[in-house]
């Protein structure tokens, strides 16, 4: 890693998020490393490392832009849950010291592809009438599979597998897992269950081409589209940096208290 080509990139719409820029620019500085400062909005290539403030919204952001550039990133935590982050403001000088030090790793993260967008956790599809439930068709690899008639469908890669596709019912996928889940939002059937599929497989979702139907990247950008859509795996892959104590399984029970009783729950 070449020291003079770090980044840190930070949302300023987010409480605090300047200060603690500030204060990770300072802890830089000290080891000798003038970080470059982008705003979320004005991301830009040519750098070796980035460290990332914000919620998990600005993480997916980031990562998104930056998996073209195979540019590793390392979330700074000041949202709500903050499953993609590594480090909290607590902890964000002994983050950096771990490091510089090498005791990270940095997982690729497979990403999924419409046309020209790209999504780190999840396509969400929707009629554009949210107060009725749609028909959808479901092709994989241009072979009927089954229709669903459910408010939405979720396609999901395991990095998003525990966000909006954990809440509508879908499993939980390991990150290393080269594979997409299917998710129907409140479907109208019992037997309409959740797949998963290989990353190689094109899934085609077909509506009804009287209506208008959007789809949404990562709950970030939405356009409309109507008759069909393919989704299919991004050409790039999303490089997280992970502190090596960051084990998947201890992620899940310390931020999401998974299998724990509720009185154990703060």
């Amino acid at each position: 890693m070449k020291m003079e080509s770090f980044a840190i990139c930070y949302n300023q719409e987010i409480s605090h998020s300047v200060e603690i820029k500030d204060k990770l620019n300072a802890i830089l500085v000290k080891k000798g490393v003038y970080p470059h400062i982008l705003n979320i909005d004005g991301l830009k290539g040519g750098f070796n490392f980035v460290f990332v403030i914000g919620g998990d919204g600005t993480i997916l952001k980031t990562a998104r832009f930056y998996a073209k550039y195979q540019t590793p990133v390392f979330g700074i935590n000041l949202g709500r849950l903050g499953f993609l982050s590594q480090s909290s403001k607590e902890n964000l000088e002994k983050s950096v010291n771990e490091i510089f030090n090498g005791r990270f790793v940095v997982e690729e993260r497979i990403m999924l592809k419409s046309g020209n967008y790209s999504a780190l956790n999840d396509f969400v599809i929707k009629g554009c009438d949210m107060g009725r439930t749609s028909k959808f068709s479901l092709k994989i690899n241009d072979r009927y599979v089954c229709d669903y008639l459910a408010d939405g469908i979720i396609v999901s890669t395991p990095t998003g597998s525990t966000a909006y596709c954990l809440s509508a019912g879908g499993p939980v996928l390991t990150p290393s897992l080269k594979a997409f889940v299917i998710v129907p939002i409140c479907p109208h059937t019992l037997t309409a269950r959740p797949i998963v599929v290989p990353d190689c497989e094109k899934i085609t979702v077909c509506t009804e081409t009287q209506n208008r139907y959007v789809i949404c990247a990562d709950g970030q950008e939405l356009y409309e589209f109507n008759s069909e859509i393919e989704i299919t795996k991004s050409d790039y892959t999303a490089k997280l940096a992970l502190l090596n104590d960051a084990e998947f399984y201890s992620v899940l029970t310390s931020k999401l208290h998974w299998a724990m009783p509720p009185a154990y729950i703060n």
